[in-house]
């Protein structure tokens, strides 16, 4: 080959290689413009959503994680919000999390997170891992939801029940009560002071204005109005 011919081809080498740098500095534009409106609505979203690097260390945390925390970013970032994790709970995630960033798997796990105040709160946590580009593995992301009243068997009252048990005298609704905590008739007669049959005559008109027929739908009724607890 030529002394020209080889001067040729490193110029064709050096020429290939800064169009590879301009389009890796384009790609890395784009991702940066991508990742900054992934911020935006993570930011917005009403759930906890954190995101971490490949090596597993949290990159960034939501603003609905950051105030359910009471912390700032910094604070968080790395493996300072693992702090948070109630101590009992700790070894058990970090060992399943470790092992999902290790096979790259997705992951769903349920611990105690300590929240502004002190409390610690039942979440579950649920990560799946990201990609830059095909095969580029770029760590994971996910999404932590307070399940601390369901875990406790807390139900939120359902506002239909509620506005229906708002329909019934004060009356109706101790008999309901009672009933729907397994009570039958006679005993609620004897614990409200009243006869049996003013007691039946009361069910019969919970009955009537709830539209149901049975006592198991009155124990609905009043488990989901919040009337007793389930």
């Amino acid at each position: 080959m030529s002394p020209g011919g080889h001067v040729d081809e490193l110029a064709v080498l050096h020429e290939r290689l800064a169009e590879l740098q301009l389009e890796l500095a384009h790609y890395k534009q784009k991702l940066a413009a991508n990742e900054g409106r992934f911020r935006l609505l993570a930011d917005a979203a009403p759930v906890m959503i954190w995101m971490s690097g490949e090596d597993g260390l949290s990159s960034f945390f939501n603003r609905t994680w950051l105030e359910f925390r009471g912390r700032r970013l910094e604070e968080e970032v790395g493996n300072r919000w693992v702090e948070g994790v109630h101590p009992e709970d700790r070894d058990f995630y970090l060992e399943t999390y470790l092992k999902s960033v290790s096979t790259r798997k997705p992951f769903r796990i349920q611990y105690r997170l300590q929240r502004q105040g002190g409390a610690y709160r039942w979440v579950e946590d649920t990560g799946v891992p990201r990609y830059d580009g095909p095969g580029e593995f770029a760590g994971f992301i996910g999404m932590a939801v307070d399940i601390d009243d369901r875990k406790h068997g807390i139900l939120t009252p359902d506002e239909d029940a509620v506005r229906m048990i708002l329909t019934l005298t004060e009356r109706e609704r101790q008999v309901l009560s009672l009933i729907a905590t397994g009570k039958s008739t006679k005993d609620t007669a004897k614990e409200l002071g009243i006869s049996y049959k003013t007691a039946d005559s009361h069910r019969s008109r919970i009955l009537e204005k709830l539209s149901v027929h049975e006592t198991a739908s009155l124990v609905r009724y009043a488990i989901r109005s919040g009337l007793i607890e389930p």
